[in-house]
């Protein structure tokens, strides 16, 4: 089963994760993809940690997010990515240009044959106004792009706003508060 959770900004996106990845009976991966730069998000990613259970592995890739899947997915496991766009960002700001497109075919490539459970977390960006950077615009763009790339592959697509789900696709089945 994969399922794509969508929201905003302390929607509550990543607990529901977290909430059915420890329901899922499975063993949990949960695969950060964030990277701290400064100490707001050093502060983030320590608040993210603290709520973790510590039986949880936890794997800490910014950038090769399809290869560390492949690598750590199993029939028995749950892999839980934390988040999407943050992974967006790492690639769009990476030196090397062609590594996003490279990055993001393999992610689209690899998401089919995964076996086990697969969480993907991700900040939908698209509802506010258009932004006025260059890399802004670039950076909703694509992650409109690869929101709707992976919808197509999840048999679950949840939508989490004020900390409740919606099912856009599949159903909220282990996903009520």
């Amino acid at each position: 089963m994969r399922t794509l959770i969508l929201g905003g900004a302390r929607s509550g996106k990543s607990a529901l994760a977290e909430r059915l990845a420890g329901d899922s009976g499975r063993q949990v991966v949960y695969i950060a993809t964030a990277q701290a730069h400064d100490d707001e998000m050093r502060d983030r990613i320590v608040h993210h940690r603290e709520r973790r259970p510590a039986h949880w592995s936890c794997v800490e890739e910014p950038l090769a997010l399809a290869e560390t899947l492949r690598l750590h997915a199993r029939e028995d496991r749950c892999l839980l990515v934390d988040c999407l766009t943050l992974w967006l960002s790492n690639l769009l700001i990476d030196p090397e240009p062609a590594r996003f497109e490279r990055e993001r075919d393999a992610l689209l490539d690899a998401l089919p044959a995964l076996p086990g459970e697969l969480l993907l977390v991700s900040n939908e960006v698209g509802l506010g106004i258009v932004p006025m950077g260059a890399l802004s615009r670039r950076f909703v763009d694509e992650a409109g792009r690869l929101h709707q790339a992976i919808a197509t592959q999840c048999e679950r697509v949840l939508f989490v706003t004020a900390g409740l789900p919606i099912a856009l696709k599949g159903s909220l089945d282990g996903a009520s508060p």
